[in-house]
């Protein structure tokens, strides 16, 4: 049988698995349409055609086009996220070259730095954490390389269906690529609850099944697969068979961490970690019936013995197929592995395919490459479109549809349902590349919009969200953004690329709430604090108190989009955090040596923060603020300004 050009072996027919016109016509399972851009006038783009066509039926018009300093400063943060320098803004300020914009955007594009700041958007997809959550919150000291991978992946501009492939599947593909290897960690990034150490009883199994399963709706088809675990979907139309059909790819899925020692090494570690594991076990045993201050004391020896477990050598965060533990996939009542009803083998969304198609021969060899392969299917009407929206949606803030995870009857109507189909369509005409993607939204004039419309009032109006593009939206700085910044500013950025997550400093009250306060051990080397946030280690619990009140996720579930709240804590953070206060310190340093006199320093300290020179009133203000209070806090007021935190 073939379906959406995959051949799919299988037993008989299920009958009765029938989907109803109304359940099949949601527009999101429809085959992407081919509607050429409408010819309007003064378009200078199939971009600015699909838009300024849907502003004229609601009898609208673009704002005009941003300025120079305006524009390299919006490009930098959103490609880089980091600030162009006060020479770089000249520079493209006096290009007055047709190609100049071009030229800067094929720039930034070919960066390092757009890789880092690229890939903090898919790790929020992906639930990209460096712990396991919950009570224990225990280390994985190895999946930084998955980071890293994401990273090398956007710089070269990997085509985006052999970057899910491999994500899904790259162990299956070539067990001995340890780039593939990595990559297949992506399975096991969520949230993992441990039971006494032993992740093969039956309710923490389901638990990791359930997380496979639900992130492969979230991050790449852009529907709540999850919903269906406990019963069919309430809106859409995914049966709870079917979820159970999407987990039986994983059934025989299992993590594998592949040491990256010598042998001897890991025999000698083995047996050092089974000795330590043995006396815990005798720890555990003399527990059982003590009670009060004898059971207190037995629990401090445990904590004890724990403490000498060997740190884990080298290793690729992986995973691996054993069909022979392969899981049996039940449907189960309500979600609970206590409650099965009948077994299920290996098959996609109904929806998507014939009425009645068959499940997979459950004797597939490579089940989550066939799944891979559904899943990036050009004719998949889903993939293209749910990743051509998250990209939409980091260039403007907000995604043609609102909900990029998503795209089901709950979730937001496309405002521009065609330009989305079309760029869907070039985006996989281009060969699933992202930079060429990238090119066509930021050349178009919609993108290059001023963020002051003289019609705002009406527009505002009409449309209070900004979804129809009338004007390019204004967006408060990403926390990652607001840290990288304060240290380019000061002069402070390390620049220096991947390996092993840092750890920075944070007050000690929060570490001691941790289950075990030693996890939070400090990077020695002090200039390591100073890297960009992206290769901060990501613990899920405890953040960098700076990145959360900034709304950085906690990564227990896929963030699909950062949400940017205003309170006070914020404002606290910046003017008595002690990063803030350190940075400030730094940047007047900075200020003092590269520029002489109050006037030149005001002027400076503006040029470096907001891509601009301080107008009249910032520059009396500046200057009569110097007279009256030091240097050093002013550096800190100025990190404190709109104008620094906001892009525009």
């Amino acid at each position: 049988m073939l379906v959406l050009g995959i051949s799919l072996p299988g037993a008989e027919v299920a009958p009765g698995e029938k989907y109803t016109p109304v359940e099949r016509r949601h527009w999101a399972f429809q085959k992407r349409s081919d509607a050429a851009p409408p010819a309007v006038a003064g378009s200078a783009s199939p971009i600015d055609a699909f838009v300024r066509e849907r502003l004229a039926k609601e009898g609208l018009s673009p704002a005009a086009q941003a300025s120079r300093a305006v524009l390299i400063r919006r490009l930098y943060f959103d490609l880089t996220g980091l600030p162009p320098t006060p020479a770089e803004v000249d520079a493209f300020v006096r290009d007055r070259s047709p190609k100049a914009y071009e030229n800067l955007v094929d720039q930034l594009l070919a960066s390092h730095a757009y890789a880092e700041r690229w890939a903090q958007h898919w790790l929020d997809v992906a639930r990209f954490a460096e712990t396991d959550g919950f009570e224990y919150d225990t280390h994985r000291p190895d999946a930084w390389r998955y980071r890293d991978y994401v990273i090398a992946s956007v710089h070269a501009d990997k085509p985006y269906d052999k970057f899910v492939t491999e994500q899904l599947a790259g162990d299956e593909i070539d067990l001995a690529n340890q780039e593939y290897r990595v990559a297949s960690g992506f399975q096991r990034l969520g949230s993992l609850r441990k039971n006494a150490g032993n992740q093969e009883v039956a309710s923490s199994r389901n638990e990791v099944l359930t997380e496979m399963t639900n992130i492969v709706g979230a991050a790449f088809l852009g529907v709540t697969l999850g919903c269906a675990r406990c019963h069919d979907h309430k809106f859409d139309p995914i049966r709870h068979k079917d979820y159970y059909r999407m987990q039986a790819f994983f059934a025989p899925v299992w993590d594998k961490d592949i040491p990256m020692a010598p042998e001897h090494e890991v025999k000698a570690w083995t047996e050092k970690k089974k000795a330590v594991e043995d006396e815990m076990k005798q720890v555990r045993a003399q527990m059982r019936g003590l009670k009060g201050a004898d059971r207190e004391k037995m629990a401090e020896k445990l904590k004890e013995v724990e403490a000498k477990m060997p740190e884990p050598l080298p290793a690729l965060y992986s995973v691996s197929n054993d069909f022979e533990k392969a899981s049996p996939i039940h449907v189960l009542a309500r979600g609970d592995h206590q409650n099965k009803g009948a077994r299920v083998g290996m098959r996609m969304l109904g929806v998507l395919l014939p009425d009645g198609a068959p499940e997979l021969d459950p004797t597939t060899k490579n089940p989550r490459t066939q799944l891979a392969q559904w899943i990036t299917s050009p004719e998949n009407p889903l993939t293209a479109r749910v990743m051509v929206n998250r990209i939409w949606q980091y260039h403007f803030g907000r995604g043609i549809v609102p909900t990029p995870n998503d795209f089901g009857r709950m979730g937001g109507r496309p405002s521009h349902p065609q330009l989305l189909d079309w760029l869907a369509n070039r985006f996989v005409e281009g060969g699933w590349r992202m930079k060429p993607l990238h090119k066509m939204i930021l050349m178009s004039e919609t993108y290059r919009q001023s963020s002051v419309s003289p019609l705002a009032k009406v527009a505002e109006e009409k449309d209070p969200e900004n979804a129809l593009l009338w004007k390019f939206s204004r967006r408060r700085l990403e926390a990652e953004e607001i840290r990288d910044a304060m240290l380019a500013v000061s002069g402070r950025l390390n620049a220096k690329a991947g390996g092993p997550s840092v750890i920075i400093p944070v007050d000690q009250d929060l570490v001691n709430l941790l289950y075990k306060p030693s996890q939070w051990a400090v990077a020695k080397d002090s200039s390591e604090h100073d890297r960009r946030s992206v290769y901060l280690l990501h613990k899920r619990n405890l953040r960098v108190p700076m990145m959360e009140v900034f709304d950085a996720p906690d990564m227990q579930i896929s963030c699909p989009r950062r949400e940017t709240s205003t309170h006070a804590p914020q404002a606290l953070e910046l003017m008595n955090g002690d990063f803030a206060n350190d940075i400030a310190k730094t940047f007047a340093g900075r200020l003092d040596r590269e520029a002489k006199g109050p006037a030149a320093q005001v002027d400076l300290a503006y040029r470096l923060t907001a891509g601009r020179p301080p107008n009249a009133k910032e520059k009396q203000l500046g200057t009569a603020f110097l007279a009256a209070q030091s240097l050093n806090e002013f550096a800190l007021a100025i990190l404190n300004l709109n104008a620094f935190l906001y892009v525009q």
